[in-house]
């Protein structure tokens, strides 16, 4: 499946012509939503084919978790804005060395992100997050990576803390004041963000990520750090590891994954360790 607009859509031609050139046989589809992906990716499996997500991350992991529904294998061609999933596993962005990847990675078996009942590879987000994504999403006046940049100096403007109460493995509940709350299953997201930088893809864990209430003016510095993963040092970044967090909040929130709306509050997420077979470097 393929996303038909955007980046995918223009570097659609060159993709087939590498395909061709690897004498990889193929079929392009292109997508009208996800739920149509996830559509194009039932036939595939049905087909006993490899389905190739080429697209952004919100396409990667609608693709991967019917994938690991039919025990398929996954190929991944970076398309989209961020391209965070891609950037974790090592696929080059450039169409040539992607494709390549098709015809000589290896097969590994990579944990799957729940939110609800719904599937992602990568982060899943609530609070400020939420704001920052939606305003991301909406604007069409901002293209690439800064339309992320764009979002959170959006949200920040208008943003007030609230209260999210957290169940950690079924234990016991615990409650906080910030910004926001990140549960990851990779380490990047918003086009390069390490906002989790000691998570795994195959540890069947995943980390949450912590922002405690602090002045918005102080938020600006912060997010440069982020980049770089230095923000964990800070007091008001807090660190945690589970396999599945219940989360609630003061208002409403819509929880965030792979730069889609997956969820709302209250909401639980777990891990599915091992759960899909992708084509890596």
């Amino acid at each position: 499946p393929s996303a038909g607009g955007g980046r995918a859509g223009r570097l659609l031609p060159e993709v087939l012509a590498e395909l061709d050139a690897l004498g990889l046989e193929h079929r392009a589809d292109l997508t009208r939503d996800l739920e149509h992906a996830r559509e194009l990716t039932r036939a595939a499996m049905e087909a006993g084919a490899t389905a190739v997500a080429f697209g952004g991350d919100g396409l990667i992991g609608a693709v991967a978790g019917t994938v690991s529904e039919h025990g398929g294998l996954l190929g991944v061609l970076p398309g989209g804005r961020g391209n965070d999933f891609a950037r974790m596993l090592g696929i080059p962005l450039k169409p040539g060395p992607a494709c390549a990847i098709l015809r000589n990675g290896r097969e590994t078996p990579l944990d799957l992100g729940v939110a609800g009942e719904k599937p992602f590879i990568g982060i899943a987000s609530c609070g400020f997050d939420s704001d920052a994504n939606r305003i991301a999403n909406q604007t069409r006046v901002i293209r690439g990576n800064l339309v992320y940049a764009y979002g959170m100096l959006r949200a920040l403007a208008s943003w007030k803390p609230a209260t999210f109460t957290l169940e950690l493995d079924g234990g016991q509940a615990r409650t906080f004041s910030g910004y926001s709350v990140v549960v990851a299953n990779s380490r990047y997201y918003g086009g390069g963000m390490m906002i989790a930088p000691s998570a795994s893809l195959s540890d069947g864990q995943l980390e949450i990520v912590l922002i405690h209430d602090f002045p918005r003016r102080r938020y600006l510095l912060l997010a440069p750090t982020v980049f770089n993963g230095t923000h964990v040092r800070r007091p008001h970044v807090e660190v945690l590891k589970a396999k599945s967090v219940r989360i609630s909040a003061s208002r409403p929130f819509v929880v965030y994954a792979d730069g889609d709306p997956i969820a709302d509050l209250p909401a639980t997420v777990t891990v599915k360790p091992g759960a899909v077979r992708v084509l890596v470097p």
